[in-house]
């Protein structure tokens, strides 16, 4: 490892932050921040299948302007890896809490000037450009929301509680998600789809800078991580933990990035996807088809929390391997749980989420374990979002164009190459790599 001399004297920084973060303000300050960026994140794609194409993208077939809409919410997945590298730098040079602050500000301002924007119909093709440069916002500011996050539970938590620790973070996906359906659904019960067209839409997105700002009073509470503290009083902080990552860390980056993609490939299609399915191939109802959403969320939460118990009793790399396993058996039986009424449809979410939780709540402890502290914030970050580019950015898109132009089956497909891939990945790494 290359030492270089830290920015500033050890003694002028806090010492022994384990003194001053209880638990409960590690979890809290942990759940609270990723909550907030995936409602951000989210509150996008349900408005990319609900109200993008019509606003930003008019003029097409349903059709094309869906998926159109799609592929300005696969931007940010691009962004993600650039925020990794840049918040992922500055976590591993400075602080985790600072970088995290950083972070949530980027993602909340991009966010809230999306609400903002003219549409299609007001400035014509500039409308569609700036709601991508938003999109970049959002993908660039979670890119560096994630991996601190995890790292200021996992750090932070005692011998053998790690996997317990590294769930609660994970919790913020599916209340970001519960959220972000909720206030569509609330709004749809009190205004004409025309209304939420014409102006409802942007109530979520300026809304977001009063949960922002929740945000960042739960981050600034805390103190810096045990783990980050001992690298600045033992001067083991690196000059470019980028630099210092490919030189010594690829291996774990590859095999990181491909153990977490049948969990993005999963989610995507189990969420954006059969949003738009819902609504554009079954036309079923915008309120109902958010219900089923919100079904997920809550079925994905509470697995979270399971998987996380069941971790630190058989053990972390052994129910990763079990679900994925469960994900390419699950693949089989999509088509027909996606093509045969709305009951089988709230069958497939719940067993979606059942297994995304399973997956998810254990990812990003598998993520991180691989790293030393001096690169870790940048290892798991880039880790995290690369799968996000290779599992998620273009989920929705690929499932939408193999189901117009192949059937159901295809998606199950996808979804199973997906899932083998994670295995063998899983395989691959020793064990103390995930």
């Amino acid at each position: 490892m290359t030492n270089a001399t830290p920015s500033a004297s050890p003694s002028a920084e806090p010492l022994a932050p384990v003194a001053t973060n209880s638990p409960a303000q590690v979890l809290t300050a942990s759940v609270v921040g990723t909550t907030i960026e995936f409602f951000d994140f989210y509150v996008y794609a349900t408005a990319a299948v609900l109200v993008f194409p019509t606003l930003f993208f008019p003029g097409s077939d349903p059709t094309s302007a869906l998926l159109a809409s799609f592929a300005t919410f696969s931007i940010a997945f691009f962004a993600r890896p650039l925020g990794a590298i840049v918040f992922g730098h500055y976590g591993d040079r400075i602080g985790r809490k600072t970088t995290l602050v950083a972070a949530l500000l980027t993602m909340g301002v991009s966010t809230v000037v999306i609400g903002l924007l003219p549409t299609y119909e007001q400035i014509g093709v500039v409308a569609p450009l700036l709601l991508a440069l938003c999109r970049f916002g959002q993908g660039f500011g979670l890119g560096g929301e994630w991996g601190g996050a995890v790292l200021l539970a996992t750090e932070n938590a005692p011998p053998g509680k790690r996997s317990w620790y590294g769930m609660f973070p994970q919790l913020g996906a599916p209340l970001g998600l519960f959220l972000s359906s909720g206030v569509f659904w609330i709004l749809l019960h009190f205004m004409s789809q025309e209304a939420l067209l014409s102006w409802g839409w942007r109530v979520p997105f300026i809304a977001s800078i009063i949960l922002v700002a929740v945000g960042l009073w739960v981050r600034l509470s805390i103190t810096e991580t045990p783990a980050f503290q001992k690298a600045i009083d033992s001067h083991e902080r690196v000059e470019v933990p980028v630099a210092e990552l490919f030189r010594k860390h690829k291996r774990s980056l590859v095999l990181g990035t491909f153990v977490a993609l049948a969990t993005f490939v999963l989610f995507y299609i189990g969420t954006a996807y059969l949003l738009s399915y819902n609504v554009k191939v079954l036309k079923m109802p915008f309120l109902d088809a958010l219900e089923v959403q919100l079904l997920g969320s809550v079925v994905f939460g509470i697995f979270i929390v399971v998987i996380g118990k069941l971790a630190e009793r058989y053990g972390r790399r052994e129910m990763l391997i079990l679900t994925s396993a469960l994900i390419a058996a699950f693949s089989f039986l999509l088509p027909a749980l996606m093509t045969n009424g709305e009951g089988m449809i709230f069958l497939f979410v719940i067993l979606a989420m059942v297994l995304m939780g399973m997956t998810y709540g254990l990812i990003g402890t598998a993520l991180a374990a691989p790293f030393p502290t001096t690169v870790r914030y940048t290892g798991s970050s880039i880790t995290f979002n690369m799968a996000g580019i290779f599992g998620a950015s273009l989920a929705p898109y690929i499932a939408t164009y193999l189901q117009a132009n192949y059937g159901m089956a295809y998606v199950g497909y996808y979804l199973l190459v997906a899932a083998l891939i994670t295995l063998a990945c899983i395989f691959l790494s020793g064990k103390e790599e995930v």
